[in-house]
């Protein structure tokens, strides 16, 4: 007989929620984390102390630059950076006792500890100064990812660093270099330039932001070339260089040779599965050819009774993504049909204002040769963000030119990631724009921008 029904490797958004789902379905489950604290990258070094810093920094950038135009004078306005990652620590520390609390409120026994599997059912745990091994009917893999790191630009945590480092600055940096205009880099190079630094991206791709629709990319482009961030696109980074005022970084952009000097830098060109050390071959378990795990359509591995999910598998690395495939693996283990829906995932950029998608892009559209019609509302003629002072922006939707059915929504706005979730909602049962313009939206508010874009699916849109 095995020592728990479900063990669970990682105890991230994947894992723990993995772990409580299965606890509530009456497993006896331990799940294995070899950080003090559980909550995975997510919440201790990525998604929300990021979040609370682009908090923090807006607060301080409308202080210096839009407060008076709201008639609020203010004295000489200073930085307390300490306090603000104070702020964010606790934020954390909040956030990771919590689910502290549910693993207990649960009856979830949590491990400390390295693990690795020995063989089909086995895990050995090693801890600094400890060493034991367990047993259970079904393994959940859910170790996450980590920062990819550039061969010639490894991170030395000081000069060179990763998204952990950037959250983590003792100081604002006069120059910041940022490799990579994704989602991390965007968002980590606006909380610096809010603060004071003088940002740089370099990114190799020809634009900001690939993975959205163009429209998205370009309007955030000027957007923060407004706020004083710098782009180098199209631009691939060579080598570099650590001194004692910072680092030097060769690149060739159009065949031509620049350097690039800054006192940080950071490096963002995205994230790689942890799958070593999990003792995988042990299990018998195969990566496809990208290095993720390969899955069924059950999240069943090659090793029947393991399954995989969150980063180490395909699919976009995302936080959400994650969770719901902890969920939906703990059902199918139960034998109930858990299921996700990886059409309608959402993908967010959180900066100022922020960037938000779900579906097809009208590239993507173009491509397949779908047949489709595509309506624009910009939020400059909505009463609300006038009012509010957050005007900046749009919605743009893209609906089955044959039966209106919505293919995707891309939103620049102060609070996208808030409104992306009603076009999520509506795709997930498969609805249609004309769905969408005959719900009634409350008045004021920013989600009319949606409304008004299913209108001008049709071509009536009311204000725009």
């Amino acid at each position: 007989m095995s020592d728990f029904q479900i063990a669970v490797i990682g105890g991230g958004p994947a894992g723990y929620v993995a772990a409580i789902r299965a606890a509530q379905l009456g497993f006896s489950t331990v799940c294995i984390e070899k950080s003090p604290t559980l909550g995975g990258t997510c919440l201790n070094v990525g998604c929300i102390p990021s979040k609370a810093l682009l908090a923090s920094s807006e607060h301080f950038h409308m202080a210096g630059h839009r407060f008076r135009e709201h008639g609020i004078l203010t004295g000489e306005l200073r930085l307390d950076l300490g306090t603000m990652m104070k702020r964010k620590d606790g934020v954390v520390s909040r956030l990771t006792k919590g689910i502290d609390f549910l693993f207990k409120k649960n009856k979830i026994e949590r491990k400390l500890g390295t693990a690795r599997l020995l063989d089909g059912r086995t895990i050995e745990i090693t801890a600094p100064d400890t060493r034991q091994t367990l047993t259970a009917d079904h393994i959940i893999l859910a170790a996450g990812s980590v920062p990819v790191e550039l061969p010639f630009m490894k991170f030395d945590g000081k000069q060179i660093v990763d998204s952990t480092g950037a959250l983590a600055f003792d100081q604002v940096p006069e120059t910041l270099l940022v490799i990579g205009a994704g989602a991390i880099g965007l968002e980590l190079g606006s909380v610096w330039a809010r603060l004071g630094a003088k940002v740089t991206v370099l990114e190799f791709l020809p634009r900001v932001a690939a993975g959205m629709d163009p429209d998205v990319s370009a309007t955030l482009q000027k957007t923060f070339e407004r706020q004083g961030l710098i782009f180098h696109l199209s631009t691939k980074v060579q080598a570099a260089k650590s001194g004692k005022n910072g680092v030097t970084v060769t690149a060739v952009k159009e065949a031509v040779e620049h350097t690039f000097n800054a006192e940080k830098v950071l490096v963002a060109v995205g994230r790689r599965p942890c799958t070593e050390d999990l003792g995988l071959d042990r299990a018998g378990i195969t990566l496809t050819d990208k290095g993720r795990v390969k899955i069924d359509e059950h999240w069943r591995t090659s090793a029947p009774n393991i399954y995989a999910i969150g980063d180490l598998v395909g699919g976009p690395m995302l936080a959400h993504k994650a969770e719901d495939e902890g969920v939906a693996v703990a059902e199918v283990i139960a034998g109930k049909p858990g299921h996700v829906n990886y059409a309608c995932i959402p993908n967010v950029i959180y900066t100022s204002p922020e960037a938000a998608s779900v579906g097809a892009t009208e590239e993507a559209l173009k491509a397949e040769g779908t047949p489709y019609r595509v309506a624009k509302f910009n939020f400059n003629t909505n009463g609300r963000a006038l009012a509010a002072d957050t005007a900046e922006g749009f919605v743009k939707l893209l609906a089955h030119e044959k039966n209106d059915r919505l293919l995707g929504a891309h939103i620049v706005a102060s609070n996208a990631s808030e409104l992306i979730a009603e076009a999520v909602l509506l795709m997930e049962f498969g609805g249609s724009a004309e769905d969408l313009a005959r719900t009634v939206h409350a008045h004021p508010t920013m989600s009319e921008g949606l409304k008004e874009a299913a209108l001008g699916i049709d071509g009536r849109m009311i204000h725009g």
